[in-house]
């Protein structure tokens, strides 16, 4: 197996990051860091409050200032959907590690993603998911060294896809 640095995991609101990467993490014996959670300790509060508070274009500001932050390796880093809008925050995360793009159907993250008022999901005013969904995937797949189609695939199905992307 050829040594990573980091993998970071990128990919919609519902994809699974924070879940695959849970898992990942244990599986590699790598350390786990959410950039959700990364920002929700430094604001001290929800990602939905910041977003309510100081609008979408803000909160990305505030999102690459967390990310920017994470300084780790041997870790698995799950990035929120909304840190490719920023093209420093993406350059520091390629630098930090290989990126990943967990791919799912928009028919899959609708049935997923429930919550989209609530979630803390970055979306201009008055946009769908479907209208998140097709903004994204395009960057998504700019941005990922690797592309993982989860889609009709079980969790260890995903972790299995990984771990034989990451081995020469």
């Amino acid at each position: 197996m050829r040594k990573v640095k980091n993998i970071v995991l990128i990919g919609m609101p519902g994809a699974g990051k924070s879940t695959v990467g849970v898992v990942l993490a244990k599986t590699l014996g790598m350390k786990f860091i959410d950039s959700d959670l990364v920002i929700q300790n430094r604001e001290n509060r929800l990602l939905q409050e910041i977003i309510d508070d100081i609008g979408m274009e803000r909160f990305l500001d505030v999102e690459k200032e967390a990310v920017l932050s994470i300084d780790v390796s041997n870790s698995i880093i799950a990035t929120g959907g909304s840190v490719i809008f920023r093209h420093e925050t993406m350059e520091h995360l390629k630098q930090l590690g290989d990126i990943m793009y967990l791919k799912v159907s928009y028919e899959e993250i609708e049935r997923r993603v429930n919550n989209i008022t609530t979630r803390g999901i970055a979306k201009a005013k008055g946009h769908t998911l479907k209208d998140v969904y097709d903004q994204r995937v395009e960057i998504y797949e700019r941005y990922a060294n690797i592309v993982i189609d989860c889609n009709d695939k079980s969790l260890e199905g995903i972790i299995k896809h990984i771990k034989d992307n990451i081995t020469e």
